[in-house]
C-alpha cells in the first residue's frame, strides 16, 4: 500500500469521463511541456517511429520533416500519423501522456497556413542551436498535425475520480 497515494489502490480504477473544455486544457497544457514527441507512420515496410522535435499550439502539432525521408514518404502515400509525447515519468502517480492521431499535412513555402507556422516554429532558436545563420529563415515545408481524436493518460487524475484514459475527439464542423 501506498502511505503517500492510497487511491493508486483502488480497483477497478474509476470510470468518469472529463468534461471535454477541461481535458482539451490538460492535453494542451502536457504539449507546451515538451519539444520531443514521437511521430509514427506507416511506411512500405511497416510501421516508422522517430523522435522529432515539436511546437504545439493548442492541440496542433508543428514541427519540420526532415526532406526525402523514408517518414515523409510514408506521409506523402498515407498522411495519417500517430504523434506521441510523454512527461517526466518517476512513478505511476507521475504517468502522464497523449497520443494524437490526425492527419498530417505539408505546409508549402509562400502559403498563409507555412507563414503562420513559421510564426508557432521557434526556428531562431533551432538555428542557434545547429550553428545556422539567425538571419535567414527556413525554406523547406513545414509539418502541421491537426488533431482528429487525442488519447490523454495521466493517473492522477484517478484522485478525482476520473477514468486515468480520456478521450478528446475534435467537435464535427
Amino acid at each position: 500500500m501506498s502511505a503517500a497515494n492510497p487511491w493508486l489502490e483502488e480497483w477497478p480504477w474509476p470510470d468518469k469521463k472529463m468534461p471535454q473544455d477541461e481535458l482539451y486544457a490538460r492535453i494542451e497544457h502536457l504539449l507546451v511541456m515538451a519539444n520531443i514527441g514521437v511521430l509514427a507512420t506507416t511506411g512500405k515496410n511497416g510501421a516508422i517511429a522517430s523522435p522529432v522535435e515539436y511546437t504545439a499550439e493548442g492541440l496542433t502539432i508543428y514541427l519540420y520533416p526532415q526532406p526525402r525521408s523514408p517518414k515523409l514518404a510514408a506521409i506523402e502515400a498515407d498522411p495519417r500519423v500517430c504523434f506521441a509525447v510523454h512527461a517526466a515519468v518517476g512513478n505511476w502517480v507521475s504517468c502522464r501522456g497523449a497520443q494524437v492521431f490526425g492527419k498530417a499535412e505539408l505546409l508549402q513555402p509562400g502559403t498563409a497556413e507555412w507563414t503562420r507556422g513559421m510564426a508557432v516554429l521557434p526556428w531562431e532558436a533551432n538555428a542557434v542551436e545547429l550553428g545556422r545563420d539567425l538571419h535567414t529563415a527556413p525554406t523547406d515545408p513545414i509539418m502541421r498535425i491537426d488533431p482528429d481524436r487525442v488519447v490523454y493518460t495521466e493517473h492522477w487524475i484517478r484522485r478525482d475520480g476520473f477514468s486515468p484514459r480520456q478521450i478528446w475527439r475534435r467537435k464535427a464542423a
